[in-house]
């Protein structure tokens, strides 16, 4: 598996969620994105509630685009119900939707996964990289990768 998959699966992280009937307001995950090189961009973050969909190309639970300030980027998904989640992210410095890959489908640009997941030939297994969520809020931590 390449890493072409995991870049289109955030092409539309920013522009599209999906409502889940189980949803509950004031509850909220959020993502505290570290070690971003500089303050250039945002930081765009998908949401993801199954194995079967992480990390495809539109089928995120939901997607944020987070500001960076001070090398830090904070993604906040709202309205999340209880249950098992994994996100994945990447620094568009340049304004990008899709996170740009070479030849091989490796990432040109910082990318990451929660709990730091790492993958071989590819993007994490979700189960690598998802946690569960009780409900509440909540804030997980995550350091970005540069190629």
């Amino acid at each position: 598996m390449t890493f072409v998959k995991f870049g289109c699966a955030l092409v539309v992280a920013a522009g599209f969620s999906v409502a889940a009937a189980q949803a509950q307001q004031g509850n909220s995950i959020s993502v505290q994105v570290s070690g971003l090189r500089n303050n250039n961009g945002d930081v765009r973050c998908g949401l993801y509630n199954s194995a079967a969909t992480f990390p495809k190309s539109g089928q995120e639970f939901k997607g944020v685009v987070a500001p960076i300030s001070g090398q830090h980027a904070t993604c906040t998904f709202t309205d999340v119900a209880p249950g098992v989640y994994a996100v994945a992210f990447f620094h568009a410095e340049k304004g990008e939707t899709k996170m740009r890959t070479g030849f091989f489908g490796q990432p040109e640009e910082g990318y990451g996964f929660s709990r730091d997941a790492k993958g071989s030939m590819g993007p994490p297994a979700f189960n690598a990289a998802a946690y569960t969520y009780a409900g509440g809020a909540t804030s997980w931590p995550a350091t970005i990768t540069y190629p």
